[in-house]
């Protein structure tokens, strides 16, 4: 079984994220890059399925700038083996990028697509239901434990009431959830040995698909500072505030 796992670059989450001076968007110069976190936990996933009989060939796609083949070699020192980079001119929404890794996935055959829930950068949590609907798969998303059972992956999930399970046909697309597990961190070995593995680079105008942006981003802007709070005497006072100032009760 071929398992494909999607990667994305984006700003660390240790970083505090700022915004740039004419309002166009984020800074992301000097600034450190990392693998999306939900995306490290469906690699790990990807690793532990394999390890344990289940599939034969791991393969990992990213689609953005040239930078994204390091967060390829992350994947691959964590010890996927091979990597497929899409190069694009600019960052591309959504459902672009469903339609590449559509095309991706026809080309590949792999019986699981396994993705990050969503990406800490635009949180749109999007990509992995749209590439289900455009392959006509089945999926499953905000993962917290898969297992397979003959041709069938049965999966929990999160949802505002607790958990729900489901047994999916292969082949699927998961999207996993933080809780999935802990991702490995790779050895200086595998570090290395990443450096000799394969990735094959397609340009996306190769493809034939529109990644014009149907959305126009006008600005973005902090949020506004917190204002500093206030003391209150006793309860009661606390309670007039909240009924007649802030009327939450």
């Amino acid at each position: 079984m071929k398992i494909l796992v999607t990667v994305k670059r984006v700003i660390d989450y240790n970083v505090q994220v700022r915004v740039k001076a004419d309002g166009s968007g984020v800074e992301t110069e000097n600034v450190k890059m990392s693998m999306n976190p939900p995306d490290e936990n469906a690699v790990e996933e990807a690793l532990r399925i394999k390890e344990a009989g289940k599939a034969d060939e791991i393969v990992v796609v990213s689609i953005g700038e040239e930078k994204s083949k390091e967060t390829i070699r992350t994947a691959l020192a964590m010890g996927a083996d091979r990597g497929i980079y899409v190069n694009t001119e600019s960052n591309i929404e959504p459902l672009a990028v469903a339609k590449i890794l559509q095309k991706i996935t026809e080309k590949e055959d792999p019986k699981i697509v396994l993705m990050g829930k969503q990406a800490i950068d635009d949180d749109c949590n999007q990509t992995g239901q749209m590439l289900s609907a455009l392959l006509d798969w089945s999926q499953g998303t905000f993962i917290s434990k898969i297992e397979f059972e003959n041709d069938k992956v049965l999966i929990t999930r999160e949802i505002d009431e607790g958990l729900e399970m489901l047994k999916l046909n292969l082949p699927t697309i998961v999207t996993c959830d933080l809780r999935l597990n802990e991702p490995r961190y790779a050895s200086l070995p595998n570090i290395m040995k990443a450096k000799k593995k394969p990735i094959e680079e397609i340009n996306s105008n190769d493809l034939g698909i529109d990644t014009t942006p149907r959305v126009k981003q006008l600005k973005v802007d902090e949020p506004p500072a917190r204002q500093k709070g206030i003391m209150v005497k006793d309860v009661n006072e606390l309670v007039q505030k909240l009924k007649h100032e802030a009327k939450v009760i």
